[in-house]
């Protein structure tokens, strides 16, 4: 695409107003990610003084002041041209196939962006993020998970690993339920179903949510945690910051990478093992990938009540992953301690999917009555999905006395009816 006289003057006038910007920055020793509004503050001053000086001819006029301020904050204390796309609030997520092809998703849709970038800004713009994160990547660490200023999650393959150019994800932290009773609101539930939910939440129930990438597993974590009773003490473990819940006495723990020395790496399964000396009342684990899997369990079948999420295509396949992931802990681990285990530990698989326009919904919720047979742990439907409705099944929760003791009557709410709120109930 060839510019015009008059978009290359404009171009050029940015230019010059971005050098001038940066160079007050560096004088009045502005960290322009941390003091943005600083940034703007300096930009709007920069600006504001070139228009002035094109009254008289001697420097081109600015065409929309508002709109180069706004570029040069992004430059300068943003992410400069995905900027815009990280501000919209329709745009769960961005991404760089290489710097000619930037995607994003909407509604659970990809779109190709009219953004194009070189090679060099690309690196700038990874090297800007990371600087914020206090992580790193290079050749012996090609891969990095960070988490953005903002609550986004960055994720980063450096090329050599990714076939011609570094790959570059960015989830943003989109705030679109933060209840269960939000997911009512957008479809993801039924109020029957988020009525058993939040009082399986509060009767202590171990619930593993299964889904996809990007199904909305995290968020639907995130609203099962605010109806944790505000009197108990929940501690997170994650890869990176991700969940964001209300609540008066929770510790995050979230993981770290090497150092340059190859030294200081904390794992998840560390975390997970650490968790338990913080007396915690709830546990929460953001994703389960590997062998932290086992510690998990252990956790769960000491009678310490968890939650967590995993990569699977059912409440099923869930299961069996749950049953496999312990394995990788070493060989003396064997699938005759870890099926019966599973079965006794876990007591409700959530299995969450995106449909063909992009709707995040609950597929399906499943007990897990503690049986097993031939190594295959039975579980029973309690809602499952037909069409646009999420539907009751025949079966009934494991530990119903953990409602009982509550005042909670579970057959009402299975029935139709609604939870009962035992006195002095504390959130």
């Amino acid at each position: 695409m060839t510019l015009t006289h008059a978009d290359a003057t404009a171009r050029a006038v940015v230019e010059q107003l971005d050098l001038r910007v940066r160079e007050r920055v560096r004088r009045e020793g502005v960290d322009p990610q941390r003091e943005a509004p600083t940034v703007r503050r300096i930009a709007e001053t920069v600006v504001r003084d070139h228009d002035q000086r094109s009254l008289t001819g001697s420097v081109a006029p600015v065409a929309d002041v508002d709109a180069v301020v706004g570029e040069l904050v992004a430059r300068v204390a943003g992410f400069g041209p995905l900027q815009p796309l990280l501000d919209d609030p329709d745009v769960e997520e961005v991404w760089i196939n290489d710097p000619s092809r930037v995607f994003v998703a909407r509604h659970g849709r990809h779109e190709l962006t009219n953004v194009v970038l070189t090679r060099v800004q690309v690196e700038e713009l990874v090297e800007r993020m990371l600087k914020s994160s206090g992580r790193r990547i290079d050749v012996s660490r090609p891969f990095v998970d960070a988490m953005l200023p903002e609550g986004h999650r960055l994720h980063v393959v450096l090329q050599g690993i990714s076939r011609g150019f570094s790959a570059v994800n960015i989830r943003k932290f989109v705030v679109r339920a933060s209840t269960l009773r939000d997911l009512v609101g957008l479809g993801s539930l039924s109020p029957q179903a988020a009525s058993f939910l939040e009082a399986s939440v509060r009767a202590g129930l171990n619930i593993l949510i299964a889904g996809g990438t990007q199904a909305g597993k995290t968020t639907l974590l995130n609203c099962l945690a605010a109806a944790i009773p505000g009197g108990e003490r929940v501690v997170s473990a994650e890869e990176v910051y991700e969940l964001r819940f209300p609540h008066p006495d929770w510790v995050a723990l979230q993981t770290r990478q090497s150092g340059l020395e190859g030294t200081g790496e904390i794992r998840l399964r560390e975390l997970v093992k650490e968790s338990l000396r913080m007396r915690p009342s709830r546990l929460l684990v953001g994703e389960v990938r590997a062998e932290e899997c086992l510690d998990l369990l252990l956790a769960l079948n000491s009678g310490l009540p968890g939650m967590c999420t995993i990569h699977a295509n059912s409440a099923r396949e869930a299961l069996v992953k749950v049953c496999t992931l312990p394995l990788l802990a070493g060989e003396n681990i064997s699938a005759r301690f870890v099926v019966p285990t599973v079965a006794a530990s876990v007591d409700l698989v959530i299995h969450i999917g995106i449909d063909e326009r992009g709707l995040r919904r609950v597929n399906e919720i499943v007990s897990v009555p503690g049986r097993v047979e031939n190594d295959v742990i039975e579980t029973e439907p309690i809602f499952v999905r037909s069409g646009a409705d999420l539907c009751r099944a025949g079966g009934m929760p494991t530990r119903i006395g953990s409602f009982e003791r509550l005042g909670i009557d579970i057959h009402a709410i299975l029935a139709g009816g609604t939870a009962a709120t035992p006195v002095g109930r504390s959130r």
